[in-house]
């Protein structure tokens, strides 16, 4: 089975020079842990919770006095400042991807690797979907199912 018979072929996405407060608002609403990034018709990075919250992360000078624990809870708060910033800010670029003629399980075996819960389907640098491992799985499962698993 290859990732173009179950992969999302409109996805979401957004161009690096949106604001952060925008996208964080249709990560938080639409429960979208990461998007695309385009720019002229190119996939030019992926933008996820984790490069958002990895802004407001302690630094290594915050460790350097041991007497002093990192204030967590003021670092929460520079949120503020982190979604001011524009999507090309923190977005991670050149993006790893997988392509549309793929068997399903090379591609998870990609995300596995990786440490991806999911991952923009690519052809030729334009973006042509997304894949997860849920619609990985649930396609291993039908297509047993298909070929009377029990």
């Amino acid at each position: 089975m290859l990732v173009s018979e179950i992969m999302s072929r409109s996805p979401k996405t957004v161009s690096p020079d949106s604001k952060l407060l925008e996208v964080v608002s249709l990560m938080c609403l639409f429960r979208f842990s990461g998007l695309p990034v385009e720019a002229e018709g190119k996939l030019v990075g992926f933008i996820a919770e984790k490069d958002v919250l990895h802004r407001m992360f302690p630094t290594l000078e915050d460790f350097k006095d041991v007497m002093a624990a990192p204030d967590y809870d003021n670092m929460m708060y520079q949120y503020k400042d982190v979604v001011n910033l524009k999507v090309s800010d923190v977005m991670t670029p050149n993006v790893i991807t997988v392509t549309p003629d793929m068997h399903i399980l090379k591609a998870a075996t990609v995300m596995v690797r990786h440490k991806f819960r999911r991952i923009p389907v690519a052809d030729g640098g334009r973006l042509v979907g997304m894949i997860s491992l849920g619609d990985i799985h649930k396609a291993v499962f039908q297509a047993n199912l298909a070929h009377n698993m029990v």
